[in-house]
């Protein structure tokens, strides 16, 4: 919850524009490091295909090998 509070949106600085219009986009994420590129990443994944703290953590796979 702590990143989505962090990059929640500024309504006062949103705006609507036309699709034919030209966009910064390229700009500004230039303009940002790589760690907050992956933030934005991580942020949009999650919104995409939900949270779920049990999935956070990696699989163990158990395997075992019979001597000869």
């Amino acid at each position: 919850m702590e990143l989505r509070e962090a990059l929640r949106m500024d309504k006062r600085h949103f705006s609507v524009i036309s699709l034919s219009d030209a966009s910064d986009d390229l700009a500004y994420w230039l303009h940002k490091t790589p760690y907050e590129r992956l933030e934005a990443l991580e942020l949009m994944r999650q919104v995409m295909y939900g949270y779920n703290s049990s999935t956070t953590r990696l699989q163990r796979i158990l395997t075992v090998a019979e001597r000869a």
